[in-house]
């Protein structure tokens, strides 16, 4: 911004009609093997402007899974309730995590929602990116959301989740992924075998599911609510973002890498 700021003096005192666009923030840092990465508002920033908001949380690799040397990134992008204006985003990862904030920097400043990134059109090739870009898919998970097709409970709900009966709590991992580590109080009810034994679950309650990044839980709310579960939402981000920020060690040493959930 300060380069920018001197271009538009030097550009005043010569006579011309220039300003400053202004800055949203955006920014990089490399810290030994991770890039960090952010632009715009975060979560805390918008609790400190007041502004009602929401994110959604994913864990896509850095290029298509079936090609080598894909390596998983976390990414969150932040928008407005209701009207779902893009506010901000924030990445860490190995590979690519520049190249999906520097296009959410252009989205935002562009005044795109949320929503329209899933039909922003990026290059795509295997050793690049996926068929559909993260960036896109956090659009589409944004457009999930605003549709009312699923609903998502975040992290720091978890723990005030009620472990009495009233709410039918569901990780739908593997089994041999929930031995190696799960939240307390929930049940094992593998996504292969939820259509099976729907009978074990009672539609008048509400079910909160859990994955290890949100795909499969979303799978599963999704066939909930086609045998009409009323009340089914899931952990965003899945476990893996729910372990890091908690700092539950138990859980991260034990994790599932993220392509065993890109399925």
């Amino acid at each position: 911004p300060a380069n920018k700021q001197g271009r538009v003096a030097a550009d005043v005192i010569c006579g011309l009609n220039s300003r400053f666009a202004g800055a949203q923030g955006t920014s990089v840092i490399k810290v030994f093997d991770l890039t960090a990465a952010a632009t715009g508002l975060s979560e805390a920033a918008c609790e400190r402007a007041g502004i009602a908001h929401d994110a959604v949380v994913l864990s896509p690799m850095s290029h298509a899974g079936y090609y080598p040397g894909g390596k998983v990134m976390t990414l969150k992008v932040v928008f407005e309730r209701e009207t779902y204006r893009l506010l901000g985003a924030q990445a860490i990862g190995y590979e690519g995590v520049d190249k999906r904030i520097d296009v959410l920097a252009t989205a935002l400043f562009a005044g795109l929602s949320a929503i329209q990134l899933k039909d922003l059109d990026l290059a795509y090739a295997p050793p690049y990116s996926s068929a559909k870009d993260p960036v896109n898919m956090a659009g589409f998970m944004v457009e999930n959301l605003a549709l009312g097709l699923v609903s998502q409970y975040r992290w720091d709900e978890v723990a005030d989740l009620p472990r009495d009966g009233s709410v039918q709590l569901i990780d739908i991992r593997t089994p041999a992924e929930f031995e190696r580590g799960a939240l307390p109080g929930f049940r094992n009810i593998p996504l292969d075998e939820l259509r099976e034994r729907l009978g074990e679950l009672d539609p008048a309650l509400p079910v909160r599911l859990v994955c290890q990044s949100g795909l499969r839980s979303y799978v599963a709310a999704r066939m909930l609510a086609g045998h009409e579960f009323a009340d089914v939402s899931h952990l965003a981000g899945g476990l893996r973002f729910h372990d890091i920020v908690t700092g539950d060690a138990r859980l991260i040493e034990h994790a599932t890498p993220c392509g065993a959930d890109a399925r």
